[in-house]
Formats: C-alpha cells, structure tokens, sequence
C-alpha cells in the first residue's frame, strides 16, 4: 500500500512548515488542514490516500487537522497549502 507512504510524505512535509512557523512565532503554530490534489491518472487509490492521512492527521502533532483532498485530471500529486493557526492577533 504505497498511499501510506504518501501519506507519511505529506505529513513530514506538514511537520516541517510547522517547525518553521512554530520557530518564526512566539507560541506554538497548529495545522488546521491541509489540501492535496490527487489526479484521476496518478496511479493512487484516493480513499485510501485520505483514510491515511486522515489517520496521520488525527496523531500528535496535528491532532484535529482536516485533509481536503480533491480529485483533478491529470497524473499529479500535489500538496497545494497548509492552512496553520500561528495564535497571531490575525487568525
């Protein structure tokens, strides 16, 4: 099941921009949800794919972030944006 390795990718991906955010502001930044487009040709398993990160996303340090996942044509998989709470006066 190669989605879960997928998803593992997206979610270390994830990880990352947190420790950035987290390390540019003075409290700790949370994940909210992230989007990823999934092509009709990428050769993935979409419900899996979402299952997975779902899963993921439900662990420390993400717990309560959503996945929007939409399908598109094409063979792609793209994370298109992470939508963080920074705890800033803006959010």
């Amino acid at each position: 099941m190669h989605e879960l390795s997928l998803a593992e990718e997206v979610c270390r991906m994830a990880r990352e921009r947190l420790a950035v955010e987290t390390a540019s502001s003075a409290g700790a930044a949370r994940l909210l949800e992230l989007g990823l487009e999934v092509g009709d040709d990428a050769g993935v398993e979409v419900e899996s794919l979402r299952f997975c990160v779902e899963a993921l996303l439900s662990a420390p340090p993400f717990e309560g972030a959503r996945a929007a996942v939409v399908r598109v044509p094409g063979d792609v998989l793209r994370l298109t944006y992470l939508e963080i709470d920074d705890g800033g006066a803006n959010d």
